[in-house]
């Protein structure tokens, strides 16, 4: 089991260097990650980051925990800039980028903008023209929402063959999207803080996962949820989960609380 911590850089914790805090204080204590969530929180009337940015920051602050998003509305952004965007900070990180990829919970972040919310077969084709331009060949794409004509990105990734993708969400789609991937990102919490996610229910949905999966190479299962230091999350483990992400939000404190959270280290 891997351990990080799932930043939700809205409200207080939208200005960005509180998360550079929090990535130090969490790769001092031992944890191997730091996610952050991809919202426009005006939907919650409240200020957000970008992610994309703030990361940076945390690239530089420090040396080898994992950088990433939990998770990015892919057909948000145009897939050629997202490619670029991840590309840079994995780069910039030394080859410690993830991308959690999914369709994007809150409606309101396209409808406000004129876009309606699009389906699955987007967000398939946006990952398929991403990972195509990391692969560093001259890319030829016509599909039914995206046209590459003849690009070759650079630079690229550092990690090979491509910046891992983990996957969001719960639906029957999400999940044999993510077994075509290299993980599923579940949230286990609510608001107040109470695990919602038994680990039978999570044994389940991971059969269910690689029920989908074609092959019998690794994928990563990372549980979202609330531990307590000293705390066993070990039942998720043998359930299938092979990260566990503390969640941290303003709901769980104030930064000076949560700061002491992480500094306690992962759960056991």
């Amino acid at each position: 089991m891997h351990y990080g911590i799932d930043v939700a850089i809205l409200g207080d914790l939208a200005e960005p260097a509180h998360l550079v805090t929090l990535a130090r204080e969490a790769e001092a204590a031992g944890w191997d990650a730091v996610l952050v969530w991809d919202h426009l929180a005006f939907t919650w009337g409240m200020p957000s980051a970008d992610p994309w940015l703030t990361l940076a920051a945390a690239a530089q602050a420090t040396s080898h925990i994992r950088l990433g998003t939990a998770v990015t509305a892919v057909a948000r952004h145009r897939p050629e800039r997202l490619a670029q965007t991840v590309a840079t900070l994995d780069r910039l990180s030394g080859g410690r980028a993830i991308l959690g990829a999914g369709l994007g919970g809150v409606k309101q972040e396209f409808t406000a903008f004129g876009s309606t919310r699009p389906g699955g077969v987007v967000l398939d084709e946006a990952l398929d023209v991403m990972v195509s331009l990391w692969s560093g060949e001259e890319v030829h794409h016509r599909g039914a929402h995206y046209t590459v004509d003849g690009v070759r990105l650079a630079p690229l990734p550092l990690q090979r063959p491509r910046v891992p993708v983990w996957v969001g969400g719960t639906a029957p789609g999400a999940l044999r999207r993510a077994a075509r991937w290299d993980g599923w990102i579940v949230v286990g919490d609510d608001r107040e803080g109470r695990m919602t996610l038994s680990p039978d229910s999570l044994a389940a949905q991971v059969s269910e996962l690689r029920r989908h999966r074609a092959t019998a190479g690794d994928l990563d299962v990372a549980v979202i949820g609330v531990s307590e230091p000293g705390s066993s999350v070990r039942a998720y483990a043998n359930a299938g989960a092979t990260w566990w992400l503390e969640h941290l939000h303003s709901y769980r404190g104030s930064m000076e609380r949560l700061v002491r959270r992480v500094k306690a280290g992962p759960p056991v």
